[in-house]
């Protein structure tokens, strides 16, 4: 199958190269081909993409002929896509047509009006830029900052300043920004007075040893010339980062203080807490070691740093380690340190030493830090311990959004979907506001449980909040309704997510094809390679997961090619779906090839392997390969224990069937599961021991489901058994009563017998209750395209030639012998049509 682009998408990429995704060869944009779901970009991502892309690169000309094509194509954008659209005309400095577009919408947000805003005092246009801002029908803290920035950044400080009072006196809320750019308008005018009332307002607000804040006082104060106040500021701030030794160090060389500016300089290399917090968030942690392993006095301060920046980059062994070196080091931890060490333990599992820091938390007093035990119950329920996990939480005097998100996400990794949705409500009911990371854990509860009303009114209530659909909430969101099989609401979803990235393409592409929906796991595959979104392991490895049901083995080869280029087939669970792929694919010879080159085998390399064989009918390689697993010390698994009893029951070794079932029970200690039973009774029934079939079924622990009682029917077919047939299929028609397969057979096991009045009744039964057998369906693919048939299907344009040739085809089976196998077909439906419909 090939990737299909959209022309839209060629057409701009051919016109202007630089906004071409870089994981789609060049050669693809001359043969672009259109399929009937993609002659018009129907997905407003698309649109956006290239809005975006444009904006970046500022790229007038094709932003311009991708806003053309939108509106030839009758395309409504939502809000996001006109608000890049906007943003793409405004960094273009076209304003003229960033306005028209604003203009013509038929409501915007306030991220049109600041986005318009910000392009009108760019461009020198303030006034205007002004006349907006006064006219907005509801401004936000956003929308004040950027008005009191646009004012300084032309250089009217003045201005920005009345417009911050103008803004206090409406009671306009104000956070960390706002201060900044006003106290920055304040060191233009230097303004001292107006600078410390400021000051005097962060203290209150208690945002004063903020470094963001904190940055911009001591910038403040080293212009107006008082630098003692800027270095008492500077003292203040906790954790230093290398924004505020910089101001500091300028302020004293602005104030003639160079001497005093080279002291810090040297205190900031000495400490080194800045330099390290910069490695650390720039995630340049072998940079960050050596800097630390260099400094000759280590403080607490350097010590967090670096503990705070391995666990971040997910190194928690390592953050671990410092941590046992600060202990050594004879100075005391404090909440951030330990805070740090429960969240290494967190990440690296190991709930024993866990359990050793909740000792020393108890014994430093700093168990009653909310940061402390926050990080405490995270630990135990990612650990999986529970019931500590419910106790750190009883005993918290005080829990904040943090401390219910822990308690809440532990019972839903954890599988207690009733828990985890009884502590939803309690966090409600206690009126702490849930965000977004609490609505994630929720909703995974939901799609566990297929709970989808409960899922529908979490997603009511993230309507009514206003939250909007950010990346983690979106993604639960489209994963809750993709496993509950409502695909048509995940997919508006997916389109209405604000941002697109590697984790909301997987979370589409593994719903639809969990949902075996499998072309359109890979057209959304498709569109994100056009939007230039990395796939990662698991794309690829789900994305030929829909080659195997498919047999599609053209996308199959390319997506197997770029795995070798990007040298991933050292990941198991990749070379173990290319076994699987090929297997499905009618290409043995590959997936053998694949088992042999495998760098790395686990068990789910050889069920692969084993089920492929057994998916074949080739039991007796199934069995072989089984065997040499045992053999190497690997161990088997439930799914394993299911190809070998496939593989027995498809040769007819009841006597190796049995014993296999038995070796799983006494030597692995592994539960029957319901795929289990249904490959004995295959088995069993296969050797015309229906009898004892039955008895396996009703000794079963747990009811029979479909599959099994359908097997059972199906032999009761070959043996002629009429009496177990008809418990089987009673049975089965209690569990789907629309399922055709039950009547149908039964209706022919009848026939068989010469019971005509009992097939008469089935028939009659059929007809009133409206089931129709449901027409086969097959598919082929040819030079890369998938052609897919229904039995009588007369829509494809070479159909006369095609059954010209199927009944050349059944010709030469008959000559050879092959028998059809027309169980699933109406006996009165005459022999030759039921073969040329099988």
């Amino acid at each position: 199958m090939v990737l299909h682009l959209s022309p839209q998408l060629c057409f701009l990429w051919r016109l202007y190269p630089p906004l071409r995704p870089p994981l789609i060869p060049p050669a693809a944009y001359a043969y672009c081909t259109v399929t009937p779901k993609q002659t018009t970009p129907t997905k407003g991502i698309t649109f956006s993409h290239i809005f975006q892309q444009c904006s970046t690169m500022r790229a007038l000309n094709p932003g311009k002929q991708a806003h053309g094509r939108m509106v030839l194509t009758g395309f409504v954008p939502t809000i996001f896509v006109t608000n890049c659209l906007i943003q793409m005309y405004v960094k273009c400095s076209n304003m003229k047509n960033a306005f028209k577009v604003f203009d013509r919408m038929s409501q915007q947000d306030t991220v049109s009006w600041n986005t318009l805003i910000f392009g009108y005092a760019g461009s020198g246009n303030l006034a205007i830029a002004r006349s907006l801002f006064d006219s907005m029908p509801q401004r936000d803290v956003i929308s004040w900052n950027s008005m009191i920035s646009c004012y300084l950044q032309d250089g009217f400080s003045q201005e920005s300043i009345e417009l911050f009072i103008k803004m206090r006196k409406m009671e306009i809320p104000y956070d960390h920004t706002t201060f900044a750019i006003v106290l920055k308008a304040c060191s233009g005018l230097e303004e001292y007075y107006l600078g410390s009332q400021i000051h005097s307002l962060a203290i209150r607000m208690g945002i004063d040893n903020d470094v963001v804040t904190g940055s911009a006082l001591i910038d403040m104060y080293a212009k107006c010339k008082k630098l003692q106040n800027a270095i008492h500021v500077f003292h203040d701030i906790p954790e230093k980062n290398w924004v505020c030794w910089s101001a500091i160090i300028a302020g004293c060389v602005q104030n003639d203080q160079c001497i005093k500016g080279l002291q810090l300089f040297k205190d900031m290399q000495k400490s080194g807490t800045a330099t390290l917090d910069m490695y650390a968030k720039c995630g340049n942690m072998s940079d960050a070691r050596k800097l630390f392993n260099s400094l000759p006095n280590r403080s607490l301060q350097s010590y967090n740093a670096i503990i705070v920046g391995y666990v971040r980059n997910d190194q928690g062994f390592e953050a671990l380690e410092m941590f046992l070196s600060l202990q050594k080091s004879g100075l005391a931890f404090d909440e951030i340190s330990l805070s740090g060490a429960f969240s290494a333990c967190a990440v690296t599992k190991r709930c024993l030493q866990g359990v050793q820091l909740h000792g020393l938390a108890l014994k430093s007093g700093l168990r009653s830090n909310i940061c402390v035990a926050n990080a405490t119950l995270d630990m135990y329920g990612k650990s999986g311990a529970l019931i500590e996990a419910c106790f750190v939480f009883d005993e918290m005097a005080r829990r904040d959004a943090v401390s219910w998100n822990a308690i809440i996400a532990a019972h839903q990794q954890n599988e207690e979907i009733e828990e985890t949705l009884s502590l939803f409500v309690s966090m409600l009911r206690s009126r702490m506001e849930p965000d977004d990371f609490t609505y994630g854990s929720v909703l995974k509860a939901c799609a566990g449980q297929q709970a989808l009303n409960c899922g529908m009114e979490i997603h009511g209530r993230i309507i009514k909040s206003a939250m909007g659909l950010d990346l983690f909430v979106g993604s639960a969101l489209v994963d809750m309704y993709c496993k509950c099989g409502m695909l048509e609401e995940a997919e508006k979803i997916h389109d209405r997510t604000e941002e697109q990235t590697m984790v909301s393409w997987n979370t589409i592409i593994s719903g639809f094809s969990l949902q075996k929906q499998s072309e359109d796991a890979q057209r959304y595959f498709s569109q994100m390679l056009e939007m230039g979104v990395m796939p990662d392991n698991f794309t690829y490895a789900t994305v030929l997961d829909t080659c195997a049901n498919l047999a599609t083995t053209g996308l199959g080869k390319q997506i197997h090619a770029q795995i070798i280029k990007l040298e991933l087939l050292s990941d198991v669970y990749i070379s173990s779906t290319l076994v699987d792929m090929y297997s499905k694919c009618g290409d043995m010879q590959d997936s053998q090839l694949m088992f042999e080159k495998s760098p790395k085998r686990d068990n789910v390399t050889w069920n692969a392997m084993i089920c492929a064989y057994a998916y074949h009918g080739l039991g007796e390689d199934a069995i072989r390969i089984f065997e040499k697993m045992q053999l190497l010390n690997v161990k088997p698994n439930h799914a394993t224990f299911v190809s070998v009893l496939r593989a027995c029951a498809h040769m007819g070794y009841v006597s190796r069937g049995k014993n296999y079932y038995q070796k799983m029970l006494t030597d692995y200690g592994l539960d029957p599961q319901l795929e289990h039973y249904s490959c004995m009774v295959d088995l069993l029934g296969r050797s015309g021991q229906i009898g004892e079939a039955l008895k396996l079924i009703q000794d079963m622990p747990f009811e029979a489901d479909a599959v099994i009682w359908r097997t059972l029917l199906s032999i009761c077919k070959i043996e002629g058994n009429v009496d177990v047939a008809e418990r089987a299929a009673n049975s089965l028609m209690q569990l789907d009563p629309h399922d055709s397969s039950a009547y149908v057979l039964l209706s022919n096991i009848y026939a068989n017998a010469g019971m005509w009045g009992e097939v008469s009744e089935m028939r009659r039964v059929m007809r009133s209750g409206k089931l129709k057998k449901e027409p086969g369906c097959s598919w082929i693919e040819v030079k890369d395209e998938v052609h897919a048939f229904l039995v009588g299907d007369k829509a494809h344009p070479r159909f006369e030639e095609i059954y010209e040739q199927i009944d050349v085809l059944i010709g030469e089976m008959k000559w050879v012998g092959y028998t059809p196998d027309i169980d699933f077909m109406l006996v009165e439906v005459e022999e030759q049509m039921q073969q040329k419909n099988v």
